[in-house]
């Protein structure tokens, strides 16, 4: 599994003497492994979810950018997969689901708890550096509830430049 991380990370290209096709096996297999541990059937879609998805280390994505992305480099996945696959994903805590704003949702490959900015005009999510923000005085959760987690989503517009 170790190789598999450094592969899909770059660790080996080059050095190994690793060619695309060694890469897109060592892709398979995780995405393979990834699919197991979500209890779900590894199909072609599936598959082609999960291998594009961790391919390029830590992301944002919502279940339509990913669609659209998929759908630009030619395979074919229905959108009810992909959403299928993210919420299991992310119920099993291989992904971290970050709420924008009503149903929108982006999807985190980076899982350790961080908080993000939301680049409103961009539609898009970027990381705030870990350890900026301090929350302090968080109230009990209501009598039936526990507390799971606290998410910052900071939201940003561009500056308005002074004219001269």
């Amino acid at each position: 599994m170790r190789l598999i991380r450094k592969i899909l990370k770059g660790g080996f290209v080059g050095r190994s003497g690793l060619d695309q096709k060694d890469m897109m096996i060592a892709r398979g297999s995780r995405a393979r492994d990834l699919l197991a541990q979500a209890a779900l059937r590894p199909t072609r879609q599936r598959l082609a979810v999960a291998e594009h998805l961790f391919a390029a280390g830590g992301r944002h994505v919502s279940a339509i950018g990913l669609h659209d992305e998929l759908a630009r480099q030619g395979t074919r996945v229905s959108l009810c997969c992909i959403y299928s696959s993210l919420r299991r994903l992310s119920e099993i805590g291989l992904i971290h689901r970050v709420p924008v704003y009503g149903e929108t949702a982006y999807f985190d490959t980076q899982v350790s708890h961080h908080h993000h900015f939301y680049v409103a005009h961009e539609d898009r999510l970027i990381d705030v550096p870990s350890g900026t923000i301090k929350i302090h005085g968080v109230p009990a959760a209501p009598e039936g509830y526990d507390l799971i987690g606290i998410d910052v989503v900071l939201r940003l517009k561009p500056s308005r430049q002074p004219r001269p």
